[in-house]
Order: C-alpha cells, then structure tokens, then sequence
C-alpha cells in the first residue's frame, strides 16, 4: 500500500486530503473522508468562532479519526478560528487566501502541524521559512480559486524549492493522476472535486448533477479582473459574469463584487445552479457516479498502484 511521510505522521490510512470547499465541506464531508482513511477537512470560510466550534464539534461526534480544519485567511473571523483551533485541540489546519504567519507560533506551540495552501514557490520556502510542516502545491486545474502555474508544472518547483514535504493539488480525480503527482515528488494528494459527488458530501442535488454531467471544456476561470480568478462550471450565470467583466467601461469593479456576493452558496446549498455559481476543477468529466467517500479513496489508491506498478513496463 502507498504510505508516506504524510499519513504516517497525521495518523491517518492514506496520504490524501479532501479539499476545504467553502459551503461544501463541512462535518458531514470531513467525518466521511477520516473515516474512511483520509483527512477530512472543514471548511472555516466566513464563520464566525462559535459556528465553526460547533461543526468541529459535530465532526467529532461523527468520527474518531483524525480531521483538520481550512482556514480562509481573508475572513473577518480569521482571529477567532484562530484561536478556536487551538482550543478545540484540531491536529491539522490548512490555510488560504492570506499569510498565516500572525497565527504560525500559536498553532505550532499548540502541537498543530500547520499546511499552507500555496500557488508559487516563493510562497513556499516562505512557509517553509514561518515553521509550516508541509505545503500544498496547488495548480490552476483546481476548482474555486486558481493560480497560474498548472500542477504538472508547479508541483515539481515547489518540491525542489523546499525541505518540507509537499501534497499535490489541482486536477486529481483518479489514480493515474495521483500516481503522476507522487512522481514528481509529491508525498500526497488533495483532492476536492471527485469529492463533490461523495455521499457523504450534504450539497444540493443540483450542484452534483453539474458536475456528474460536466464535459471536458465546461470550465471556465472568471474573476481576474478583481484579481481573484475563480474556475466554475460555464453556465448563463458564468456567461453574464463574463460579458460585464470584460466590459470595464459599463461596470466597475464594485458592480463586478456585487455580482458574484453569495452565488456559491446560492448554488451549493439551494440548488440554484442557474443563478448560482458551481466550481469545479478540470477534472469534473472525469467524475461520473455518487459514491461514498470509502470507495473514491480506495478507488483512487488501487488503480495508482496498479499504475506505479506498471510504471517501467514500455521502457527497453
């Protein structure tokens, strides 16, 4: 069986994370994912201190395995999860979107093992450099918020950029491209789409229904203007958020916000995919069934073996 660095310090079966997606990964979808040998993670969004004190403490009620929480660094509670973590003795905490460096000595002390989300090697050996135990490469392949250096790219930088292990994110769906990953120097994977179609994922029916009937072409990365890229699945939300994008001259940035406040929630927890905005990595056509998170891991790790196995089979 694949074994790394990673799973055998976290405690976990398998070296593989499920992606903290906002309005998506909660304790349901964390639970499933430990329980089934991997690192559930909870999404701490834009939750305030106690709201995500409660989803730690239902996902405790719902596994005994090890989970972490993810950690939007942009939110306006970003101080009060911090300290909630602590306190409620979480393992692992990854982050994004802003430098955790404020919280890195708190989390460390607390015996935290702290996994940054980070899109460039800079970003890394700085990481690195603030005492984080590992970093996540994640390429623009990947659903939500995008860099742009893809994962077949990325990944292998970062790993030579740094002495810290590196988990692999951004286009992973099955056990070839998670055999690739491990390739280029990769001790893990985080995964988030494939995750989508859990059962134990709680999303809106109509939101796996996107990404069940995705074809290769139907993302797109809306938002650079802002400065925030976003990859979603193209829609008539997606195609009027397009056309006022590119139109600065009629609609300004705060007109630009304004149109994408609460779409994803829209989507993911009311269905609305019309109106709302579904992401989604590269890889949603490669997800074709709803299945419990058990058999998605065990999926995914079988037929990487099988691929590692056979990996030297044309070379003469």
């Amino acid at each position: 069986m694949i074994s790394t660095v990673i799973n055998e310090e976290l405690k976990i079966k398998y070296p593989i994370f499920q992606g903290g997606m906002a309005w998506v990964a909660d304790a349901s979808l964390a639970a499933g994912v430990s329980n089934a040998g991997g690192l559930g993670l909870i999404a701490a969004m834009n939750s305030n201190g106690e709201q995500l004190r409660a989803e730690i403490k239902k996902c405790k009620e719902l596994t005994d395995k090890p989970f972490g929480v993810n950690i939007m660094l942009m939110s306006p509670f970003a101080d009060e999860v911090a300290d909630v973590v602590v306190e409620e003795g979480v393992k692992v905490v990854t982050t994004g979107a802003g430098n955790p460096g404020k919280y890195m000595d708190k989390w460390i002390q607390a015996g935290i093992k702290v996994i940054p989300v980070v899109p460039s090697t800079a970003l890394a050996r700085r990481m690195e450099k603030l005492g984080a135990f590992a970093v996540i490469a994640e390429g623009g392949e990947s659903g939500g918020h995008v860099g742009d250096l893809t994962t077949m790219a990325l990944v292998p930088q970062v790993v030579d950029a740094v002495n810290i292990p590196v988990i692999a994110a951004g286009g992973i769906a099955d056990g070839r491209q998670l055999a690739a990953c491990l390739m280029l120097g990769a001790v893990g994977v985080q995964v988030g789409t494939r995750f989508l179609v859990a059962k134990e994922c709680t999303i809106a029916q109509e939101y796996k229904d996107k990404i069940l009937k995705a074809k290769d072409i139907d993302t797109v990365v809306t938002g650079k203007r802002l400065g925030h890229p976003v990859r979603c699945i193209k829609s008539g939300y997606t195609r009027e958020y397009t056309k006022m994008e590119y139109d600065s001259s009629t609609y300004s940035d705060d007109e630009l916000e304004a149109k994408g406040a609460g779409v994803l929630r829209l989507a993911a927890r009311e269905g609305d995919v019309k109106n709302g905005c579904v992401l989604a990595g590269q890889v949603a056509s490669m997800v074709t069934k709803e299945e419990p998170a058990k058999d998605i891991i065990e999926d995914l790790f079988t037929k990487a073996e099988e691929v590692l196995g056979g990996a030297l089979k044309w070379v003469k």
